[in-house]
């Protein structure tokens, strides 16, 4: 199943679970993420499902080689050699392109501003969170002409900071990080919000339309789950403004 939003103004935001797939438990079945030991030839097949029901071409959406750091690339014009980069943001200008992000407890983030025609996608674990990659990929999206303040930014589903507990010093230097990201579980013990983390650094750079998913990874038996689970397979969030690229 796919959660797909539109916006009147044209961004386009999709995000799938982990059912309606051929891979194999325990990657069953949607598994879009290479490089977690599925079958390769599952993994082709279910982006191509998904392609297919977004009305996408199924080589055509750009993928990061995420890495949990806070580098942004730009995918205006298809990856050298076809491989994706090192990554954890990538932003585009061309309209009808789509963006994607793998997750299995960490936050994607999309980010669209309709009227200048950009997009942008970010990868945000707790490594990335404290790095900054949202706001690099916000200020990238700003260097290639959009504005802030025009930005519509969602969230996909991710572990919720009720769900993820960290050693009392790993709260503390999320907290000092990004004032807001340090946390508690619903047992009283030390956790960090990434979602609200992402909301603070998203308003902390001007954007404004801020929407965060109420899905929690960890307790969604729809969603893959690397906490809950390890070894498990990758869900995708996508965005993209007007008519896909066919």
């Amino acid at each position: 199943m796919i959660d797909r939003q539109t916006t009147d103004s044209g961004a386009h935001f999709a995000f799938t679970d982990r059912w309606g797939g051929v891979s194999a438990a325990p990657y069953d079945t949607l598994n879009l993420g290479g490089a977690v030991g599925d079958d390769p030839a599952a993994v082709l097949a279910n982006r191509e499902l998904v392609a297919k029901e977004l009305g996408l071409d199924p080589g055509g959406a750009r993928w990061m080689r995420q890495v949990h750091g806070c580098v942004v690339a730009l995918a205006d014009e298809p990856w050298p050699g076809g491989e994706p980069p090192e990554a954890d943001g990538v932003v585009t200008a061309r309209r009808g392109l789509a963006l994607a992000v793998l997750t299995a407890d960490c936050t994607p983030v999309l980010l669209a501003d309709p009227v200048a025609g950009i997009t942008g996608a970010a990868h945000a674990g707790r490594p990335g969170l404290l790095a900054g990659v949202v706001p690099a990929t916000v200020e990238e999206m700003c260097r290639l002409g959009a504005r802030a303040e025009r930005i519509v930014a969602r969230t996909g589903p991710t572990v919720c900071g009720l769900c993820y507990e960290v050693p009392v010093e790993m709260r503390e230097a999320a907290e000092l990080a990004v004032p807001g990201s340090g946390s508690h579980t619903r047992e009283g013990t030390p956790s960090i919000d990434i979602p609200a983390g992402v909301r603070r650094q998203l308003a902390d750079v001007g954007v404004v339309d801020i929407a965060l998913s109420p899905v929690c990874t960890r307790e969604s038996a729809d969603h893959f789950s690397y906490r809950r689970e390890r070894v498990t397979g990758r869900q995708a969030s996508y965005v993209w403004i007007g008519r896909a690229e066919r």
